[in-house]
């Protein structure tokens, strides 16, 4: 029984290498709630163990070509989550002591924060010009893009909008930032 299962994950995983959608929606299937409850076990907090997850599968996904079948791929993804959440402590100790750096006069000094005329019309041209990246992604990235952020739905809803499941609509969104990215960037050069 344990050789069959561990056969079906090999053969879902050569069927991602090769580029299979439904390859890769099998395995995050199968493997999200062990990522996320390694990292719930961690972090304490759905958010960070939700984000952590996310990334891990992301960045599985991106460096499939490098997963070496003399291991389990489960440990592999929990080497990544494992390694996420580190650079994720490291990131918000940096950040805790630059804050630390700038003394109290910075918690204690209030800002205006309301927009400029500039800042509005910088605002306005920028939103112009996402809203064009937007447009050269594929339809279904546009449309996920689109609920989340312009509609402002939560994971939930869009599953239940899209009739997907959520870890899909997860990764999905994952997927269509990374090419907005992308393309932003390759605009820029």
């Amino acid at each position: 029984m344990e050789k069959t299962k561990d056969n079906n994950l090999q053969n879902t995983i050569a069927k991602a290498k090769a580029g299979n959608q439904i390859a890769f929606s099998q395995l995050l299937d199968s493997l999200w709630n062990d990522v996320y409850s390694f990292q719930l076990l961690r972090t304490k907090n759905e958010n960070d163990a939700e984000d952590i997850t996310i990334q891990t599968f992301s960045k599985a996904f991106d460096k499939l070509s490098t997963y070496d079948e003399s291991y389990s791929f489960k440990t592999w993804l929990i080497t990544i989550s494992k390694n996420i959440h580190v650079d994720l402590i490291r990131k918000r100790k940096k950040n805790l002591i630059e804050n630390n750096d700038k003394g109290s006069e910075a918690y204690t000094k209030v800002l205006d924060d309301s927009p400029s005329a500039e800042d509005q019309l910088i605002s306005q041209q920028n939103l112009a010009t996402l809203l064009e990246h937007i447009k050269s992604l594929k339809p279904h990235y546009q449309e996920v893009i689109n609920l989340r952020y312009f509609n402002e739905l939560s994971y939930a809803a869009i599953a239940l909008q899209l009739n997907e499941p959520i870890n899909n609509v997860k990764v999905k969104l994952l997927r269509a930032k990374k090419l907005l990215l992308a393309t932003i960037k390759a605009n820029k050069s």
